[in-house]
């Protein structure tokens, strides 16, 4: 088949096609909600791991608290209850870095330009 044959009605439409994918606008606003898409999932998966760490230290200071309270029942020495406020310590300091990876995942979203 001879290419200069072919029908205007199809080099038409390739032709429309190619200027409604390939703009400069459409390129444009196609990459920035593509590179807001990678910047959210990069959030989401920064406040999961901040979540994990948190459910991790809340695993080790139920733990250690529990083990004080047996032996602060057991043993009636001191040095056990501090061992429970030391675990408190633990659970509002894990608490508060989850809270700030949170603000500051959501901080850098909203800055984002969606496209």
């Amino acid at each position: 088949m001879d290419p200069s044959n072919v029908n205007a009605q199809v080099i038409d439409v390739i032709n429309q096609v190619q200027t409604a994918t390939m703009s400069p606008q459409v390129v444009l606003t196609s990459g920035a909600g593509k590179a807001y898409q990678s910047v959210a999932q990069s959030a989401a998966i920064a406040v999961q791991d901040a979540a994990d760490a948190l459910r991790n230290v809340s695993t080790i200071a139920t733990t250690a608290a529990g083990v004080a309270m047996a032996q602060y029942l057991a043993t009636g020495d001191e040095k056990y209850a501090k061992v429970l406020n030391q675990a408190q310590s633990m659970m509002q300091g894990a608490t508060e870095d989850f809270n700030r990876v949170g603000t500051a995942a959501a901080s850098v979203l909203k800055g984002f330009p969606a496209g």
